[in-house]
């Protein structure tokens, strides 16, 4: 089911299709024309982000799927999967880089045209004006895909300031230092997976169902004391499943309610949940009996 966080991140990653692809020609022909190599391999690393993007919206419309028969939980962890894919592309974006830069170092070229710096100084100001925009939607969508689309910006912005200052250095110095630019983007490429290793650990955490949600179990615990009939809440584990989550939570009551009394406990409480925290697909309650001592 499209919820509204899923027409956001959608919209969003529409945004970042078309503004990479823009993006992507503009530095190609100000590389090729302004003698930057380094504008080039830029170019190269905006493309891939195109190809991530559309990943990217694959996943989101495919998360947005209702569960189904196969799919009891619906279809929300294939964004942590795209987040794998997106992180591969930031791979082979920084391994291109890298191969580009070491390749132009050894071959002989001019310094590039002046001009190119105007150029790269709006690229770096649109694309972090881009991962502000993606970032704070995959915040308000709980997208982990997102997030990962996010970083491709933030990569693409540190790159094009990475040959900001080497074009600059090569245009100041000279004769001598006409690969500055390309010096640049290989340390940049170093950042580049830098990022991706930050993107990938929370995707994976959220594969493997590592529990990161303690702000979450406690407001749950708050949430579910004020229900009548709840004594007190034993365990809650929380699996995040696309940009929801579902919630197995045991709430402990008086043992000497009925089967009846106890399930609409378990009911009353799932709607409270559920209407006070959206974020929550489905909550699985189990009643545990609350035990006396008689002694």
């Amino acid at each position: 089911m499209k919820t509204e966080s899923h027409r956001k991140a959608i919209k969003a990653s529409y945004y970042s299709i078309f503004g990479n692809a823009a993006l992507a020609i503009i530095k190609g022909v100000t590389g090729i024309f302004g003698n930057s190599y380094a504008l080039v391999a830029d170019a190269i690393e905006s493309t891939t982000d195109v190809f991530a993007s559309l990943l990217v919206l694959f996943g989101l419309r495919y998360s947005a799927r209702p569960a189904d028969e196969n799919h009891p939980y619906g279809h929300g962890r294939v964004e942590p999967l795209v987040t794998f894919a997106v992180v591969g592309f930031l791979v082979v974006s920084a391994t291109i880089i890298v191969m580009e830069s070491i390749d132009n170092i050894q071959t002989p070229h001019k310094v590039p045209e002046p001009y190119t710096l105007i150029v790269l100084a709006a690229i770096i100001l649109t694309k972090e004006i881009f991962y502000r925009f993606i970032n704070r939607k995959s915040e308000e969508t709980n997208s982990s895909s997102l997030k990962a689309d996010a970083w491709h910006h933030r990569s693409d912005a540190i790159t094009s300031l990475m040959a900001f200052i080497g074009i600059s250095i090569a245009l100041f110095m000279g004769k001598g230092y006409e690969t500055a630019d390309d010096w640049a983007a290989l340390f940049a490429s170093g950042f580049i997976l830098y990022n991706a290793f930050l993107i990938l650990r929370p995707a994976l955490g959220e594969i493997m169902e590592e529990h990161l949600y303690d702000d979450m179990v406690e407001e749950i615990r708050e949430i579910s004391l004020k229900e009548k009939g709840v004594i007190e809440t034993e365990k809650c584990f929380i699996r995040k499943t696309g940009m929801t989550y579902h919630v197995d939570l045991h709430v402990i009551v008086d043992g000497e309610l009925s089967v009846n009394e106890g399930h609409e406990i378990a009911h009353n409480l799932k709607d409270r949940l559920l209407h006070e925290m959206p974020e929550i697909a489905d909550v699985l309650i189990h009643i545990e009996p609350h035990e006396t001592d008689n002694s």
